[in-house]
């Protein structure tokens, strides 16, 4: 724990450094790195990141919203063994893969679409998809005009998450991974009903044990927003808005999709649809087993 909390400390301290002599206030440049390394995402200024207008602050923040999304251990192993722990770490490669291909069609719709200079556009698109990866709900400008393949493709990284270890929500890069790994050895036990196939991550065995923990995270995560966007459909929400509130909240990212976009906020949704997104970002924020645990009545049950 200690050596957990130098790591965190370090980058933040190295994070307000960077931006303190990139010409941001000692006030706003704590500010923003306690938001960064936390993934929480709050801004002093009301257009969040954007309001600077600054490609050195896009810059710097990306890269520290990058390293919080991924494995706090693997940065603590960077002293030890250099970059060999990041190569040999299967989560940390596809976490990786995924910001830049997801950054990547982004810029690639953004030059396409909307006419951007290719740097601007890959700064917009990197910022952007980081930020929703990792859960920390930053924004340098409204991705909703940008069209419904980039909004499908963030959608799409609001379940996702950063690295297990890491300061995001959302289901986690290994989780991902497992389910994955779990689902193509189901199709080659049908395939082959006598062998035995097993599940490796980064070289270790996987149990069955925990692949049903995974499963059934996967299952309950699934549940809780699909049952928070119908309940919040039937409040007179829209349905882009109901789907990307629900998953913006319970993976704890902040901008959605919709009404509930980068550009605006939550207050247009009814007072009882705020009581259900509130429980969603404490689920959440929880890690799901801890909250339906509490919530159980063998819990309160006297013995």
């Amino acid at each position: 724990a200690a050596i957990l909390w130098g790591v965190y400390a370090s980058l933040t301290a190295a994070e307000i450094g960077f931006l303190v002599v990139g010409g941001m206030s000692p006030f706003d440049a704590v500010c923003h790195a306690f938001a960064t390394l936390s993934t929480g995402g709050f801004s002093t200024r009301n257009g969040s990141i954007g309001a600077y207008d600054n490609a050195y602050f896009d810059v710097v923040i990306t890269a520290f919203m990058f390293l919080a999304g991924a494995n706090f251990s693997l940065h603590f192993w960077l002293l030890r063994a250099g970059f060999a722990q990041y190569r040999r770490n299967e989560e940390f490669r596809l976490y990786s893969w995924i910001a830049i291909g997801a950054t990547a069609l982004v810029a690639l719709q953004l030059l396409a679409r909307m006419g951007e200079p290719p740097l601007h556009a890959l700064r917009l698109a990197a910022f952007q998809v980081t930020s929703i990866l990792t859960s920390t709900g930053f924004t340098t400008a409204d991705y909703l005009p940008w069209g419904p393949g980039v909004q499908m493709l963030l959608f799409a990284l609001m379940f996702c998450g950063g690295c297990a270890g890491s300061t995001g929500g959302g289901m986690k890069v290994m989780r991902i991974i497992v389910l994955a790994k779990h689902a193509v050895r189901e199709v080659r036990k049908h395939l082959h009903p006598r062998a035995i196939f097993n599940v490796r991550l980064s070289g270790q065995l996987v149990s069955d044990d925990v692949m049903m923990r995974v499963l059934g995270f996967f299952l309950f995560f699934m549940s809780i927003f699909i049952l928070a966007a119908l309940g919040l459909a039937a409040m007179g929400v829209d349905t882009v808005t109901a789907l990307g509130g629900s998953i913006a909240c319970l993976s704890n990212i902040g901008p959605g999709l919709g009404a509930v976009g980068p550009a605006v906020s939550y207050a247009g949704i009814p007072a009882l649809g705020k009581l259900l997104l509130s429980f969603e970002m404490l689920v959440g924020r929880l890690e799901l087993y801890t909250v339906l645990v509490v919530l159980s009545p063998m819990f309160w049950r006297r013995t």
